[in-house]
This record gives C-alpha cells, sequence and structure tokens, in this order.
C-alpha cells in the first residue's frame, strides 16, 4: 500500500511533477483546439465577406 502513495507524492515533488504535467496536458490542448477554432472564425470570415461583395 505504501508504493502507490510514494509514487502520487513523487518523493516530495508532487506539486512540481503534477503542475508540470498539467501545464504541459494544457499546452497540448491548446495546441490541438486553437488552430481549429481560428481556422472556423476564417471561414466565417470568408463566407461573410462572399456575401457581402455578391
Amino acid at each position: 500500500m505504501a508504493e502507490p502513495v510514494s509514487f502520487w507524492a513523487m518523493g516530495g515533488y508532487a506539486s512540481y511533477v503534477w503542475s508540470a504535467y498539467g501545464i504541459a496536458a494544457v499546452v497540448i490542448v491548446a495546441n490541438i483546439a486553437v488552430p481549429f477554432v481560428r481556422h472556423r472564425a476564417l471561414l466565417r470570415r470568408i463566407r461573410r465577406e462572399e456575401f457581402i461583395d455578391d
């Protein structure tokens, strides 16, 4: 039972280790999500400009 607890405690460095994992996860998700959001916004802008020009 002591092994899982010591694993999660990371030898006293758990706050640094888990916060690094959390920050890395946020960056990875942002690197995936931001291009999709910008792409959709660009498509909306193109459609709006085509509609206005016609």
